[in-house]
């Protein structure tokens, strides 16, 4: 697989300024949106397909921890012995990782696995995004304002196929997040147990396993996530959220029933940025970026701008001055073209056509483009992510089997 651009390692080549030279997730063959195909395939749901290259199993549990990304892992064995362990046994021996998908944000990503779709086909392509129908931001992961989740996405989710073909299937989270339009339309299908703590959630996605001769388990925890936007990934605070997930992943590994497999991976990896001017572009304070600009959507490493009508070419045109050596620039098409949204010769669905920027801007340095004003709880955060870079797009896929 070729790597991506790591943040941080200085690189201002002018080749950048092409959006066909970002790495773009590997759509089809090793990312988020083949991991659910690819287990229900092997469970013997019909019409699913398998992207990746995994040994079926009876019973299969995901473990999907926000915001641990491979890189992040990689560099911590001290603080997850058992999962580091992991990595040069699981996926054949490789310990390959595999991609998020573009934008690597939570409710991008939860969206591609819970569906099997690219971004560019169930529709959640960003953070905040523009509704076509109304002209306002989307917030995807907030979902504000209300929309109706089954119009925005229609699709069914592999959790329903599973289900409807027989396959005792659940989903074991936080108990908040139960009837959350991102669950409905993401992760819905089977079973929904609300359970508080992660060691609850452990023990009782090991005995949702055992309940099927055929079971599809999933389960979430968020708060390396949290940790990591609120203090970093380089604080005391992340670090002991990774060694709690790890306690964790060994407490459920160590209860697998006969004939299961875990699969423990994440929806993006995450980098921190300094707070200074150069780091941290300030859009409401900016007005050479802002001037033709409507809308400014997304998050600081993965801006959808949205122009003024008749004023995309020149927007394109300033962003690509102003960042071309610091961020890929690529027009609608161009982001489209470049496999940013879906596979090589991916069309999005119409529906979504409109929600992806006029310009699409994606970190390939230490730089995002913040808004105090407007977005003063984002900008505030220490951990960032979204972008194509190794340290945001790359994820682990670990694997236990019993």
């Amino acid at each position: 697989m070729a790597q991506p651009a790591t943040a941080g390692s200085g690189w201002h080549d002018p080749e950048l300024l092409d959006p066909r030279s970002a790495p773009a997730p590997e759509y089809g063959t090793g990312s988020l949106a083949e991991l659910l195909p690819t287990v229900a395939a092997g469970l013997g749901v019909p019409g699913l397909s398998a992207g990746l290259r995994l040994e079926p199993a009876d019973r299969v549990c995901v473990f999907l921890v926000d915001g641990l990304g491979w890189e992040q892992l990689k560099s911590h064995p001290d603080e997850a012995p058992f999962l580091t362990g992991l990595l040069a046994s699981s996926r054949g021996g490789t310990g390959a990782p595999i991609t998020a998908g573009f934008p690597s944000t939570t409710a991008t990503s939860l969206a591609s696995v819970g569906t099997g779709l690219p971004p560019g086909a169930h529709g959640l392509s960003g953070y905040t995004v523009r509704d076509p129908d109304t002209g306002a931001l989307m917030n995807q992961l907030r979902w504000k304002p209300w929309t109706d989740p089954h119009v925005w996405q229609p699709y069914p989710t592999v959790f329903q196929l599973a289900d409807g073909a027989g396959v005792h299937t659940c989903q074991v989270s936080a108990p908040d997040f139960r009837d959350t339009p991102l669950t409905k339309v993401a992760l819905s299908g089977g079973t929904f147990h609300g359970r508080l703590s992660g060691e609850e959630r452990m023990d009782f996605s090991a005995e949702q396993l055992a309940a099927g001769g055929r079971s599809l388990v999933y389960t979430y925890y968020s708060e390396v996530d949290g940790k990591g936007h609120r203090f970093g990934v380089d604080s005391d605070a992340w670090r002991g959220q990774l060694m709690y997930v790890d306690r964790l992943a060994q407490r459920l590994a160590e209860q697998l029933p006969s004939r299961s497999v875990l699969y423990v991976t994440a929806d993006h990896g995450m980098i921190d940025l300094p707070f200074d001017p150069e780091s941290r572009i300030d859009f409401d304070e900016d007005w050479e970026l802002g001037a033709g600009v409507a809308l400014l959507g997304g998050e600081g490493r993965a801006r959808h701008v949205y122009a003024v009508p008749g004023a995309a070419a020149d927007v394109a045109a300033v962003w690509r001055e102003v960042l071309g050596d610091r961020m890929w620039v690529a027009d609608r098409d161009e982001a489209i073209e470049a496999g940013w949204f879906g596979p090589p010769g991916f069309s999005p669905d119409e529906r979504v056509y409109g929600r992806i920027g006029d310009v699409v801007a994606a970190a390939c340095d230490d730089i995002a483009i913040v808004a105090s004003q407007t977005e003063p709880h984002e900008s505030a955060m220490v951990g960032l992510h979204g972008s194509m870079t190794a340290v945001e797009q790359l994820v682990p896929l670990l694997e236990v089997r019993t």
